[in-house]
């Protein structure tokens, strides 16, 4: 399914959340919307889903406008979680198949795989409110995808998983896209984004920054970082010449670079004063793209844990 928003505004009270945003999500891609929290993604999916109406602008998929015809091809996870908690595993499945155009024996008939490759097949006549947090956002992402959708809209997908859900729901999205699915999810932890999507749209204070395919994206910014592991204390790093910036991640640091930077002169200058245990010269990373792109405070969106995929 094709997605395009166009042009398209919110405004609460005096707050304006979207300003004139457009995007294009081609078929069969996994499209990030990355920002800060507060940035408007959310208003954005909301919009996309009908939940909010737009105050200007138009949101098509294949062409259309959404309407009933549409919105059982669509599959939505919500940042706002939410299970009827009473019910078991099963009942739920079959009830939020059913909203979606499916009967309760399709749904039986996809349950148990499901289950299994979500690690919850032995809670299957369980209530939800037995669950943990994180097998409630499981059961809902199964729930999500249950109707076999051809867009999958996911609002902040990751927040709450641990790394092992993380890596297992990646691995289910991006066997969703070689299905040939659309996937549309917003995030504020760049790490993910850069794992997983083929497009981004960066977006601050409610305006897009930048947009496109990913690796178009990095390729503007053009080779101008070194990511350096050292032992010792690396303070003085940031006042060596030719260095603009440094961004300190848990075991690895980032140098911005000026362009007429002499990486060698860096190595040598940083060699003599400590252990070097590794120096990249790398595309820049999306979290200091958005940094650097959008002027945010760094406090305001997710460090990597350790090295980009780069």
């Amino acid at each position: 399914m094709h997605l395009q928003i166009l042009n398209i505004s919110k405004t609460f009270d005096t707050k304006v959340a979207v300003d004139k945003l457009s995007l294009e999500v081609p078929k069969g891609v996994i499209y990030g919307i990355i920002g800060p929290n507060g940035a408007g993604k959310t208003t954005t999916i909301r919009m996309v889903m009908n939940i909010t109406r737009p105050d200007s602008g138009e949101i098509l998929m294949d062409g259309k406008e959404v309407g009933p015809d549409l919105r059982n091809r669509v599959g939505y996870l919500p940042e706002e979680r939410g299970l009827y908690k009473k019910m078991t595993l099963s009942e739920v499945m079959i009830y939020m198949g059913e909203l979606k155009g499916q009967t309760a024996r399709a749904v039986r008939d996809k349950m148990d795989p499901w289950l299994k490759r979500m690690d919850l097949q032995d809670y299957k006549l369980n209530k939800v409110e037995e669950l943990s947090k994180g097998m409630q956002q499981k059961l809902q992402f199964i729930t999500t995808i249950i109707h076999d959708p051809d867009i999958i809209i996911l609002d902040e997908i990751f927040s709450g998983l641990d790394p092992l859900n993380i890596e297992l729901i990646k691995d289910v999205l991006l066997e969703l896209k070689r299905q040939g699915k659309t996937i549309l999810f917003s995030t504020h932890v760049m790490e993910q984004a850069e794992k997983l999507c083929d497009s981004i749209c960066m977006i601050s204070r409610g305006k897009k920054v930048i947009d496109g395919r990913l690796s178009e994206v990095k390729a503007r910014f053009g080779k101008n970082c070194v990511q350096i592991d050292i032992e010792g204390d690396g303070n003085f790093i940031a006042s060596l010449s030719g260095v603009k910036g440094i961004t300190e991640f848990n075991n690895y640091i980032e140098l911005q670079l000026a362009e007429d930077a002499d990486t060698n002169r860096i190595l040598k200058d940083v060699a003599e004063r400590v252990r070097v245990r590794r120096f990249d010269i790398v595309e820049p990373s999306l979290y200091n793209i958005f940094i650097d792109m959008a002027k945010v405070d760094p406090s305001e969106i997710v460090k990597p844990e350790g090295g980009t995929d780069a």
